[in-house]
């Protein structure tokens, strides 16, 4: 009976090792592909042919690069990558989606002062000149 409690013992105690050094495997494998997604998405929104869009409604947001023919989708946590071949779903921790919304954030806010600069550098020539035309004018507002 005691060599039958032993073997069952060792059975037990090899199945937990096995067991967790499978589960530590997984976990290792899932943060590669969440730190190659990472990577992914920094290199995406730093290239200057991407192209970025805010989704109202949904808070979706979208990363768009047609010279590297890659779409991506961040939604709530989760990663979508695709370029017509394959598709991956990757699910970030707090931590990382946190990162990568900073850094899509920040990309898009610069791009959008670039607008506003740009439009408003275009008013003021427009107001200086309907200055100028009142000024010749002799017109007194």
């Amino acid at each position: 009976m005691n060599i039958i409690k032993t073997k069952l013992k060792k059975l037990y105690s090899k199945f937990i090792i096995w067991s967790q050094k499978k589960i530590k495997a997984n976990q290792r494998s899932k943060e590669e592909n969440i730190k190659t997604c990472v990577s992914i998405c920094r290199k995406l929104i730093k290239h200057e042919s991407s192209k970025f869009v805010i989704a109202p409604i949904s808070g979706k947001k979208y990363i768009k690069n047609k010279e590297l023919g890659l779409f991506v989708i961040l939604d709530g946590g989760k990663v979508s990558i695709t370029n017509h071949v394959y598709h991956y779903d990757i699910f970030l921790d707090l931590k990382e989606w946190d990162s990568v919304v900073r850094m899509y954030d920040a990309r898009t806010e610069k791009e959008v002062q670039v607008y506003e600069n740009e439009i408003k550098s275009q008013i003021e020539v427009s107001l200086s000149t309907i200055l100028t035309k009142v000024s010749e004018n002799n017109l007194v507002i």
